[in-house]
């Protein structure tokens, strides 16, 4: 569970509007975006960067709190070879924007090396402006 306001940059365009990040494992991220009223393309807010786009843009209008609930199951990989691909359900604001989609590659700006391993959970930034709160992690 993550919850992020995005600031309000009217003059601002594309990947200029608190663009940002929530990586798995350091490989697989969901894009961090002032979407609204966009199409909700494969590189705005909702969807898997580069990899998948959101079912539906769901993104509210920058100044409000939004909230991402990601059920994420990495890749098993035993011997070096990868035996199942990561799994990801995303709810952006209470709506399923990605149901259960099986990831086969990792996103771009990902760590090095094969997928699967253990990794962080981390948030990317890119100097835009924006804040979270919010944000717990439950183990399976």
């Amino acid at each position: 569970h993550l919850e992020f306001r995005l600031a309000h940059m009217p003059k601002a365009r594309g990947q200029s509007r608190s663009n940002s990040g929530l990586f798995f494992g350091g490989e697989y991220e969901v894009q961090i975006l002032d979407s609204y009223g966009l199409e909700g393309v494969y590189d705005e807010c909702g969807a898997l960067y580069k990899v998948s786009a959101p079912h539906v843009n769901a993104t509210a209008p920058p100044l409000q709190w939004q909230t991402y609930d990601v059920d994420f199951t990495n890749a098993v990989v035993k011997d070096g070879r990868k035996l199942k691909n990561t799994l990801l359900t995303i709810r952006l604001n209470g709506i399923v924007i990605h149901n259960n989609i099986e990831i086969d590659s990792k996103c771009p700006g990902s760590r090095s090396g094969p997928e699967g391993r253990p990794g962080p959970i981390r948030l990317q930034g890119h100097d835009n402006p924006l804040q979270f709160r919010n944000i717990w992690f439950v183990e399976k």
